[in-house]
């Protein structure tokens, strides 16, 4: 497997592009403040909300994500957030910074947000402590240490049971380059698309489909099919399918009306099964409402 990660990274440095995917989750719907600055004060109080991902566990430098969301509403049409994102494979580290603000609109029986979004990326390959075949190699004589500015955009539409998303998180393309003036990578442009309903199947249960599509220029289409059923308003049970890649089973729990404890398992379906057959993803979100006000309850998406 140390192998495979050298060869990863030797083609990381040398060849002269490189598109850098962003992070996958398999827990989106509730955590689509990170991928749409539109979702910023949907939740009608201050919501917070933490992920850790462990991608391929047991593949030496696999992919590991944490992010942290925090968003509110600022008076009746207006919504603010903040977002983190801590994404690291091999000696590649990122860290993205953004802050959000949206806008809405009664339209219909629901309201469409646009939002936007602006920060930093801190980006770091430590390449100078890579063991390498030929000593002195000087693609790997020194890290790659970068910090970038970027902007995203997107728009949500969302009633109680329903709601479509569109967003492209980071607008700017960054390219990395030597002191040779070639480049080492690229940051690509992600475009994210899902939508979701709830189903009432009796007063117990309801059903919860949804759909996210993923892609960057240049790069292969990634498509999420989940569905999901929630019991009592409490427990939720569901599955997911991402086209080529994986299967995967979701277990849900309300703690209190304001608490979401979520929990996911991936079984890879890749060749890259072999090695690293599964994911694991945990998820805890909180909504904090300060003014006792009466808020719609329980939030589905």
């Amino acid at each position: 497997m140390k192998k495979i990660l050298l060869i990863i990274v030797i083609f990381f440095a040398i060849v002269p592009t490189f598109a850098q995917q962003d992070p996958h989750y398999t827990q989106y719907m509730y955590n689509m403040n990170i991928m749409n600055p539109a979702y910023a004060g949907s939740r009608e109080s201050l919501a917070i909300g933490v992920l850790g991902r462990q991608q391929w566990v047991g593949f030496d430098g696999s992919p590991q994500t944490l992010t942290l969301s925090i968003h509110s509403p600022v008076g009746d049409k207006t919504g603010i957030g903040f977002s983190a994102i801590s994404d690291k494979i091999g000696p590649i580290n990122e860290t993205n910074l953004f802050a959000d603000f949206s806008y809405s609109l009664d339209l219909g029986a629901g309201k469409l947000a646009f939002g936007v979004k602006g920060g930093f990326t801190m980006y770091k390959v430590g390449l100078a402590g890579l063991s390498v075949i030929q000593a002195g190699d000087p693609n790997f004589s020194a890290d790659l240490n970068k910090m970038y500015p970027n902007v995203g955009a997107g728009v949500y539409y969302y009633t109680d049971k329903f709601y479509a998303s569109a967003s492209v998180p980071n607008m700017i393309e960054t390219l990395h380059f030597d002191e040779s003036s070639n480049i080492k990578a690229s940051e690509e442009r992600h475009f994210f698309v899902t939508t979701g309903y709830v189903f009432d199947i009796n007063n117990k249960m309801k059903f919860k489909p949804s759909v996210m599509v993923k892609s960057s220029l240049g790069g292969p289409l990634s498509t999420d099919l989940s569905a999901n059923f929630f019991y009592n308003d409490k427990f939720e049970v569901g599955a997911s399918y991402r086209l080529g890649d994986s299967f995967s089973g979701m277990l849900g729990f309300m703690v209190t009306p304001e608490i979401r404890i979520g929990y996911a398992y991936d079984r890879t379906v890749s060749d890259i099964k072999l090695v690293a057959p599964s994911s694991h993803e945990v998820m805890l979100n909180f909504d904090v409402n300060f003014n006792n006000k009466v808020y719609r309850t329980p939030r589905y998406f």
